[in-house]
């Protein structure tokens, strides 16, 4: 009686797999290279389990099943990581979900120019080399007062650059309480350390003056700067130094005056019923030379730090070998740009700019939302998860106006069980994330909460179509 085939003898090779019907219709899809290193790594995986066990899984070596393993493995590696998501966390500028979505207007801009050549560097007119800052000077200084301006990647960048341009091998005094850390542990003392000057420590944490200012100016001094504490408040027994009277100090020993405003915005916030929060125009007028703020937060435009202000400080900033380092694309300018052209029109700004648009909706809004998904999110849950629709209060985000909370309304989902399990409860969150456009919602007072101030109309069929895939587990105790 002959000897019976070893185990790996049941295992095909690479090349009988690849020149199988299947296999050319993965490789001609996904190209020979790819197929090859997947079916390898699916073999490799086989050899193993049969170097552990000894035996094969019955049907897991035959040519159909490797490659439609080897399928679904080249398809699951080929889904972008970046994809589109319900922000109902109940904080509109969420840093973790992307910031401000932006209105249709730039996504057009940013299609016409992506797709080919453009005029990113090329002046038409003169037929000669131009400036990628030429797209957005006018606007910005026609927006702020500034005699010029410049945009680069983001607000920490900005601020970099100014320091490093400005204030090179030289003090800078600062108060104790503007010394903020914004996320990823991102702090302005280390900022100024990286842009090689020198941070002077004024004042207290709470209350400083402007003798604190006055006495820290020295021969080494580059320039005076104002930090605006936008991602938090100190309350209490509290003193700051104002713009008008640290630009005229500023002023009297020929320093410029640097202020960042970090969010930053081009209106007046007031008029949409939140908290006044200055615009880069009232802090030029109180005496700043240079401003730096953000573009995709309040703004509601892409991520970029925008830098306004003096004309002779602007040239030497840009100047900066830095600035190459920190520009623009062609992509961001072509959204910036389109955002800027918004604000020419301000009646029409809470229309037109979806950050603006979330921040001033109104509850009820929100609360007519909350009914109309109520019966579908119902549908979708058994007798273990009660689903009912209560008020909350919802964040601007990204440091922005911190202390401000917006009324609004949330669908919640809370357990039966008297065991109510955070274990059960994350089950749910994770079955939302799990839909073709994951759910992000929060996990607050045992209860799974989607705060819907960010889920508009128009997109209201697609979260309660995707709602038929919903699978909840949420079985109570460990």
């Amino acid at each position: 009686m002959a000897d019976a085939k070893p185990p790996q003898a049941a295992v095909p090779s690479v090349d009988k797999l690849l020149r199988s019907e299947e296999g050319k219709a993965l490789t001609a899809t996904f190209g020979r290279q790819a197929v090859t290193d997947a079916v390898r790594q699916d073999l490799t995986t086989l050899r193993k389990h049969l170097s552990e066990t000894g035996e094969p899984v019955q049907g897991e070596f035959g040519v159909d099943n490797v490659i439609s393993r080897v399928k679904s493995s080249l398809e699951a590696h080929l889904v972008p990581s970046l994809k589109e998501v319900f922000n109902l966390t109940g904080t509109v500028v969420h840093t973790n979900l992307g910031r401000a979505p932006m209105p249709p207007e730039a996504l057009d801009a940013v299609a016409a120019v992506a797709g080919g050549a453009s005029n990113l560097e090329y002046n038409v007119a003169s037929g000669r080399r131009g400036d990628r800052d030429d797209h957005l000077d006018d606007w910005l200084c026609n927006l702020t007062g500034a005699e010029a301006a410049t945009v680069v990647n983001n607000n920490a960048a900005a601020v970099l650059l100014v320091l490093n341009a400005l204030a090179l091998r030289k003090e800078v005094p600062v108060s104790r309480g503007e010394l903020i850390e914004i996320g990823g542990a991102f702090r302005m003392p280390d900022i100024m350390v990286r842009a090689g000057c020198k941070l002077v420590e004024v004042g207290t944490t709470n209350r400083t003056h402007l003798r604190d200012f006055a006495d820290a100016i020295g021969s080494r001094t580059a320039l005076l700067m104002k930090v605006h504490t936008s991602n938090y408040e100190v309350q209490g027994f509290t003193a700051t130094v104002a713009e008008t009277q640290l630009s005229q100090l500023a002023h009297d020993h020929t320093l410029p005056f640097v202020v960042d405003l970090g969010s930053g915005t081009l209106t007046n916030l007031e008029r949409f019923g939140l908290p006044h929060e200055p615009t880069a125009s009232e802090t030029l007028s109180s005496g700043a030379d240079i401003v730096t703020f953000s573009g995709d937060k309040l703004l509601g435009g892409p991520q970029a730090g925008i830098i306004v202000g003096r004309a002779d400080l602007i040239s030497k900033i840009k100047k900066n070998p830095m600035k190459r380092a920190m520009r623009c694309d062609k992509m961001t300018i072509a959204a910036l740009s389109a955002i800027l052209r918004l604000y020419a029109n301000p009646d029409q700004l809470v229309q037109r700019v979806p950050v603006l648009r979330l921040l001033a909706r109104s509850a009820d809004d929100i609360l007519a939302c909350a009914q109309r998904l109520l019966p579908a999110l119902t549908r979708r849950t058994g007798k273990s998860v009660s689903v009912e629709i209560l008020p909350c209060k919802s964040l601007i985000g990204s440091g922005s106006l911190p202390s401000k909370r917006l009324e609004s309304q949330a669908i919640v989902l809370r357990l039966n069980s008297a065991r109510r399990s955070g274990a059960a409860l994350n089950r749910i969150a994770a079955a939302f994330r799990a839909l073709p456009i994951p759910v992000i919602g929060r996990i607050q007072d045992d209860a799974f909460w989607l705060d819907l101030r960010c889920l508009e109309m128009r997109s209201e069929k697609v979260f309660v179509e995707q709602l038929e895939l919903l699978r909840l587990h949420a079985r109570s105790g460990p």
